[in-house]
């Protein structure tokens, strides 16, 4: 006579064993959607098209930590038609999220994430200025929502870069806030959904108010725009921002960050710290070579003639000519000396062309 288990028990180990074969499969981190591909171009009187926008989840960081994009494909400027990435951390705690996007998808958006969450929106915490990332923060606001980000970026808020530029709704003004002190420091962390999350205000990079996002237990940052891999940089110095200032947080991160931590740019794929280094090494040259042209008494136009990223072009997705031209114009005028932050932003002069 044979002898076994009884098959209650023999499915229950089955089972198991099948979970613990998915588990070891599900490798994060996983692309849902791949990124949008090129060509990119930015046509005169483009118009986003909200209304076939759809909000997805495009990447799994973990098994708790999810990335929202817009629909890949359809934005002929970016690749993915709603701007910056949206994380989110969910369970039963609630749910955290970076960023909220820009204000017509917001309800899109939050669609999205009850796809895979019912919990209560709980923490948003803003990674930078720019409508793409914080459009609706009042709407997740009124979802129950309590907002954090660096000083500087509330004062941008209450009080914009640039003429008739008009104040955010209050309902979508941060209202916990810190500063940036010591470089790699937390400001504040948060214990939620099994999760470790340290946010980590920078130093004026992107813009005077920039802030990564730390998941300890995902082992993942946030990095937000001040490296991207979709077009040359962009250092907002309306709003703060400095080219050297980029160049700090690259190397801040390579400190804090580990071989295999997944960054998590605003904009293009997720990268390593080693994905980094090519483009510190960019920023570097082309500061050089415009320096040297600007102490031999180059004007602007002359510097933009020259052509200096045409060693990058090839690998760099959305090199645009508005790109390339923005990127030197910045460099340019940071060498020339750049007007002070006051309040989290600068009274960059006008320039007539």
């Amino acid at each position: 006579m044979k002898h076994g288990f009884p098959l209650l028990q023999r499915l229950a180990l089955l089972a198991i064993a099948a979970a613990s074969v998915w588990a070891q499969g599900a490798r994060y981190p996983i692309t849902v959607i791949p990124t949008g591909k090129g060509p990119f171009d930015f046509p005169q009187g483009y118009q986003t098209q909200w209304d076939k926008i759809q909000m997805r989840v495009t990447e799994k960081i973990s098994p708790n930590v999810y990335i929202l994009h817009g629909s890949a494909g359809l934005d002929s400027a970016h690749p993915e038609a709603s701007g910056g990435r949206v994380a989110v951390l969910f369970g039963a705690d609630g749910v955290l999220m970076v960023d909220t996007g820009n204000k017509p998808v917001a309800e899109k958006t939050l669609k999205a994430i009850r796809s895979f969450s019912d919990a209560p929106i709980k923490i948003v915490v803003n990674s930078h200025i720019h409508p793409d990332h914080t459009g609706a923060n009042d709407f997740f606001a009124k979802q129950g929502a309590l907002i954090y980000a660096q000083e500087n970026l509330r004062d941008e808020m209450i009080s914009p870069a640039g003429r008739g530029a008009a104040p955010a709704d209050p309902a979508g003004v941060p209202v916990s806030t810190y500063q940036y002190r010591t470089p790699g420091a937390p400001a504040a962390t948060i214990h939620m959904d099994g999760e470790t999350v340290d946010f980590i205000p920078m130093m004026s990079s992107h813009t005077a108010g920039d802030t990564i996002v730390y998941f300890h237990n995902a082992n993942a940052i946030y990095i937000e725009d001040f490296y991207r891999n979709f077009g040359y940089p962009f250092a907002d110095q309306a709003n703060g921002g400095s080219i050297k200032g980029m160049i700090d947080a690259v190397d801040l991160i390579g400190k804090i960050a580990g071989p295999d931590t997944i960054l998590i740019p605003g904009h293009g794929t997720l990268v390593t710290k080693k994905d980094l280094l090519g483009y510190r090494a960019m920023l570097v040259d082309i500061l050089g070579k415009v320096q040297k042209l600007h102490d031999q008494g180059k004007s602007l136009d002359e510097v933009l003639a020259a052509n200096l990223t045409a060693p990058y072009d090839a690998t760099t997705e959305g090199d645009t000519k508005q790109s390339k031209d923005r990127f030197i114009t910045e460099v340019y005028d940071e060498i020339g000396g750049l007007p002070p932050v006051v309040g989290g932003k600068r009274q960059m002069p006008r320039r007539a062309r």
